[in-house]
């Protein structure tokens, strides 16, 4: 085969019905596209076929996690150029040209058969390939039973915690930061996220701190080291907990800190003065997120506070419309759903919390999967020894596209701060945000 990269490229721009808006280069060394623009390689026929059997977002994840294709040149230029192809910028439904020609179940077209016939010529022949390895096994049953959830976090967290130090850094913090100082380090970033959540909730000497989901311990240690807490941290990933409890050993701090491997749904020793969920209550699913906020509410004590820091996408026109990234779903955070924020408020208060303030951090989160990624491809070929090269290819492409999906505002993140009231209404707030921020914005 000759001039694969023209044929491609002529391929893609008919089925799409508009310019291809990078350049391609092909197995056999052809070329064809902008030139100046970044070049999708296509290392393998087979990254074909696998587009061919499964059209849309996941054939192009399992091609790329497989190593069938690459970007050379600027990734995030390149996934902008191509956004509108798997995002449809304005859209309100994240679908893009090729999650549309995904939907194409029938050959009754003739020009669809046309492009059919020419596609397998290029693709040559073969069964579908077998999806790279670390995609998630089709689960069974229920979401979110706390047998699913725990193997869906395993899938996720339990990597390696030597892979995730080269991708957090020493702050070992898998969240939003908080940018007060946007050339800023990412360490100082992440300290003031954690430092603005304690202080949100008004953290004092020897109260209850439980952190839901809390990771390699990060917020704990911080809030029992800056703040005198008591502090009980829980996580599904046996990794996670292995290192934080090492983390709160090694600060002298087994006294004041507690590291659960317990889902939040098994806690039953509050009450807690204070709760901190962070980057958790994505992995809780709309189904069970009534349960969730009101297992919170009711670990509180009356006037404590509540801490949700969550990722949020836009609301649709219906609801019912709404489906799972299918890269994320197999790849990253297998049962993982998102909600509007409107959503999320709306089931706190539900559950008894009155919510007192929420705080969109949007900008925020796409610098800190920009240090994230320039954390991963500083340290490549460790990464790649750690974790494998699909499992670091698939960081890469989720991060980056993350950054942009947060930078185009197709997703969010908030921080909600809420109460449990007291009897009678009393919520213990002071009346101004300086003064419950401690002089913050």
């Amino acid at each position: 085969m000759s001039d694969a990269a023209g044929r491609l490229v002529t391929l893609a721009e008919e089925a799409l019905g508009a310019r291809l808006p990078v350049r391609v280069r092909a197995w056999d060394g052809s070329e064809a596209g902008p030139p100046e623009a970044p070049a999708l390689v296509i290392r393998s026929r087979r990254a074909l076929r696998r587009l061919l059997w499964k059209p849309g977002e996941l054939g192009l994840a399992r091609a790329w996690v497989a190593g069938d294709l690459e970007v050379e040149g600027d990734l995030y230029q390149a996934l902008d150029l191509l956004s509108g192809m798997i995002w449809e910028r304005g859209e309100q439904a994240p679908r893009g040209t090729l999650g549309k020609l995904s939907a194409v179940r029938s050959l009754a077209d003739p020009s669809v058969r046309r492009m059919a016939r020419r596609a397998i010529a290029l693709a040559g022949p073969g069964l579908p390939p077998a999806p790279p390895a670390e995609e998630a096994p089709r689960r069974g049953g229920a979401r979110h039973t706390l047998r699913r959830d725990r193997q869906a976090i395993s899938h996720h967290y339990d990597v390696g915690n030597d892979f995730y130090e080269r991708v957090l850094g020493p702050s070992m913090v898998y969240s939003c930061a908080y940018w007060a100082d946007p050339d800023g380090t990412l360490e100082d970033a992440q300290r003031g996220k954690l430092d603005l959540i304690c202080r949100k909730l008004s953290l004092t000497a020897d109260q209850r701190l439980l952190d839901v989901g809390c990771g390699w311990g990060s917020m704990v240690l911080h809030a029992a080291q800056e703040y005198g807490v008591r502090a009980v941290g829980v996580t599904l990933s046996t990794e996670q907990a292995a290192y934080a409890r090492k983390r709160v050993a090694d600060a002298g701090l087994t006294d004041r800190v507690e590291i659960r491997v317990q889902d939040y749904r098994e806690i039953d020793d509050g009450p807690f003065d204070a709760i901190s969920s962070i980057g958790m209550a994505e992995h809780v699913g709309s189904a069970q997120y009534k349960a969730y906020a009101a297992t919170l509410y009711g670990l509180l004590r009356p006037g404590g506070r509540l801490l949700n820091h969550q990722i949020a996408r836009r609301p649709l026109v219906h609801e019912d419309a709404y489906r799972v990234d299918e890269f994320i779903d197999r790849y990253v955070f297998p049962d993982g759903e998102l909600a509007p924020i409107g959503t999320t408020v709306g089931l706190l208060e539900d559950a008894g919390f009155e919510v007192r303030d929420v705080e969109a951090l949007r900008e925020h989160y796409a610098l800190t999967l920009r240090a994230w990624v320039a954390n991963l491809e500083r340290h490549w070929p460790e990464a790649v020894r750690l974790a494998g090269p699909g499992r670091a290819r698939v960081w890469r492409l989720y991060m980056a596209a993350s950054a942009l999906a947060f930078e185009h505002n197709r997703i969010g993140v908030n921080q909600v701060l809420a109460v449990r009231t007291e009897a009678g209404g009393a919520s213990g707030m002071p009346g101004t945000r300086t003064a419950w921020l401690g002089g913050g914005a």
